[in-house]
């Protein structure tokens, strides 16, 4: 097999669009992967494309031309990564906003996804949807979008602008609504104690409503979250879903 330079300094832009996706991507960028793993499968795909690919030569003038492009290969698939990583924070958020209601907020757990700290009930969410992400093959999804991303996206042909900042906007949206529908159950539960605590409160005044009520917003809480277990398919349904949409508009964003 012989190749030239310049075949090997367009295999070098493959492989940095491919390692910055990998490495931002849900699934693929766990910390539980190890990095040779990372390097392996970035390597490997990266073959893989190149030999589906024509060979056009790249335009450049000198070191820096060329460190320009390695520069903006590895911003795009950092935008199609967390394009499709950005998702799994859905239910991180959930899961905290779940725990304050609950009064689980004061513990807090390294989340494999977001790599920072987060709730039990939000470090338990990530969990089951990353699990259901393995099940369901949705990580062949973020292995399509990489390599269907160099026929829409050509090498050094990305159209980086100000305007990204509205599909972000639009994302944020969707993130609140979606955010908001994993909670309602355990929200509403939560409220109603609420309510009823404060009318005894009127009618029992000796009473301590304070531990009363700690007491019973945990014993509910965890009640809730039994039954809202069998709902978790339909959570991770909105969340890839959304992951499809984001993704595909992000890559049709940047787009020549």
């Amino acid at each position: 097999m012989t190749f030239t330079i310049e075949q090997f300094e367009y295999c070098l832009l493959i492989a940095v669009r491919i390692a910055s996706i990998v490495y931002t991507a849900p699934f693929f960028s766990l910390n539980n992967v190890p990095l040779k793993v990372k390097i392996g499968l970035s390597a490997f795909l990266a073959i893989l494309v190149l030999g589906t690919m024509p060979y056009e030569p790249l335009a450049y003038a000198g070191v820096m031309g060329y460190a320009f492009l390695v520069v903006k290969e590895a911003v795009t698939g950092l935008l199609i990564g967390f394009a499709a990583g950005a998702c799994m924070y859905i239910v991180s958020m959930s899961g905290q906003l779940i725990d304050m209601e609950i009064g689980f907020s004061m513990v807090m757990l390294m989340n494999p996804n977001t790599h920072n700290q987060t709730t039990i009930t939000g470090n338990y969410y990530s969990y089951i949807v990353t699990l259901m992400l393995i099940v369901t093959n949705m990580y062949y999804f973020v292995v399509r979008a990489l390599c269907d991303s160099f026929k829409v996206i050509p090498l050094g042909g990305a159209k980086i602008e100000g305007g990204l900042y509205l599909i972000m906007l639009d994302f944020m949206v969707n993130f609140f609504i979606i955010a908001f529908r994993i909670i309602l159950p355990v929200f509403a539960c939560i409220l109603v104690i609420n309510v009823v605590l404060g009318i005894l409160a009127k009618v029992a005044p000796q009473m301590n409503m304070f531990v009363i009520g700690m007491q019973l917003k945990v014993l509910v809480g965890i009640f809730v979250l039994f039954f809202v277990c069998s709902m978790l398919p339909g959570v991770a349904d909105f969340i890839f879903s959304e992951m499809q949409i984001f993704t595909n508009t992000m890559i049709k964003a940047i787009s020549p």
